[in-house]
């Protein structure tokens, strides 16, 4: 009996010294020193020294001299990777990717259709029918119930309307985006309602033009234009990785992003505009490369060591990454 005890036991101690000391010490040792840049996070360091991202997640950018990554449901969150998992029949799929598209795309001749949107969004079609944003409202319920619950503010806005409106007084917020929205139509046409930061305070305004209005709209716009000639748009400027995390871009989506990011750094720095075009056009297609050492797939960028190698050149750019 004690024989088979004594036997359990020493089995019991090696296997804990094999499975938690000596494997893990093992590949901690290999880690550190043949692949100690992977086994640390693959981090990016700044001018400073100072990791500032790594080369495996991707992180947002702000500002129009820098490149953009993909959109990222998670907000580019490392700790909440995934995707929407919606379908193609959802209609949130699709208004999200034309949420992307309004502010960037362009005409086959390369005008931006931005102003565009903004210039048929303030005619609010007169012609008898209802406001542009009560047929947004009335059409998609379901996005007009979600701007009233996307800030505090908004729901707040709705909750003074009702004030003027007691026969709405007994329904929830949500159920009245629609009656709001129609309302607010007739009330304020050609523009739309947007929390707003001015002077440390925040408030709703009625807006006119802007990235709201190009976002939430191209899609009624492309439907009231469907002989609009476009450009088509790389796909993974408007759709998201499945982890949300991707930190590289096509080349394409690069190109595509180049005369925003060109204009900004030639503007800031006092170049020519088709100079620092040039130069940042050669450094993309030095950083782009395709997967297995070229032999698979099509050629990516990595957004963060793009933006960073970009810092130095004209003395203009910094980091934005949050």
């Amino acid at each position: 009996m004690m024989a088979h005890l004594r036997a359990n036991l020493w089995l019991l101690v090696m296997t804990l010294l094999i499975c938690s000391v000596a494997y893990p010490a093992a590949l901690l040792g290999i880690g550190q020193t043949v692949f100690r840049d992977s086994a640390n996070g693959s981090l990016i360091a700044g001018p400073d020294g100072k990791p500032i991202g790594s080369r495996l997640i991707a992180q947002p950018f702000t500002g129009d001299e820098y490149f953009q990554p993909r959109p990222s449901y998670v907000s580019y969150n490392a700790a909440a990777t995934g995707g929407s998992n919606w379908g193609a029949s959802n209609y949130l799929l699709r208004d999200r990717v034309a949420r992307q598209l309004g502010p960037i795309v362009k005409y086959k001749d390369g005008r931006p259709v931005a102003q565009d949107i903004e210039a048929w969004f303030q005619k609010d079609q007169f012609q008898g029918q209802p406001g542009i944003v009560a047929q947004w409202a009335q059409a998609h319920s379901g996005l007009a119930a979600a701007w009233v619950k996307a800030d505090p503010l908004h729901a707040d806005y709705v909750a003074s309307w009702i004030k003027q409106n007691p026969s709405a007084s007994e329904s929830k917020l949500e159920e009245l985006a629609v009656p709001f929205f129609i309302s607010y139509s007739k009330a304020h046409p050609g523009t739309f309602p947007v929390a707003v930061e001015q002077k440390a305070e925040k408030l709703v305004q009625s807006i006119k033009k802007g990235i709201e209005i190009q976002s939430i709209f191209f899609d009624m716009w492309r439907q009231d234009h469907p002989q609009a000639d476009l450009q088509a748009v790389p796909a993974d400027m408007v759709m998201a990785s499945g982890c949300g995390l991707d930190p590289h871009i096509t080349l394409d989506s690069a190109l595509y992003q180049l005369d925003r990011v060109a204009t900004s750094r030639a503007a800031q720095s006092g170049r020519p505009a088709a100079e620092v075009r040039t130069e940042i056009e050669a450094l993309l297609r030095e950083k782009a490369a395709a997967p297995l050492g070229g032999l698979a797939g099509v050629k990516l960028v990595n957004v963060l060591e793009v933006n960073l190698a970009l810092a130095p050149r004209d003395g203009a750019a910094r980091s934005s990454a949050e």
